[in-house]
């Protein structure tokens, strides 16, 4: 097996932008997450139309610094780990992703070392 699209029905959110923010993949579970935005209709729209100016400052600073950016949210009582990353291919910075996974109530944390 060498064509293996793990990502597709993971249960997490997955979404993909190229290096101009326009949005180029969307995993089963982040169009379920984005539904109310326009799901899969998403790809091809740019991230910088989805967010608000101080998202957006943020978004340009990780672009331009290909920087991690990662914070935890709460909607709707559910509470998420959001993980954007680079993302490369060959070496060549091609954009970013962001995972966006669910924190179960009384996850444990364990301090390792």
């Amino acid at each position: 097996m060498t064509n293996i699209d793990w990502v597709k029905e993971f249960q997490g959110s997955a979404v993909v932008c190229d290096k101009n923010g326009i949005i180029i993949y969307m995993n089963d579970t982040a169009c379920k997450t984005f539904a109310k935005y326009g799901g899969s209709e998403l790809v091809g729209a740019s991230l910088f139309d989805c967010h608000t100016e101080r998202s957006r400052q943020i978004l340009r600073t990780m672009m331009d610094e290909r920087k991690v950016n990662s914070y935890t949210i709460e909607k709707d009582g559910v509470k998420k780990l959001i993980y954007q990353a680079p993302w490369y291919q060959d070496g060549e910075y091609m954009g970013f992703v962001e995972l966006g996974l669910e924190i179960p109530a009384g996850l444990p944390h364990y301090v390792r070392g």
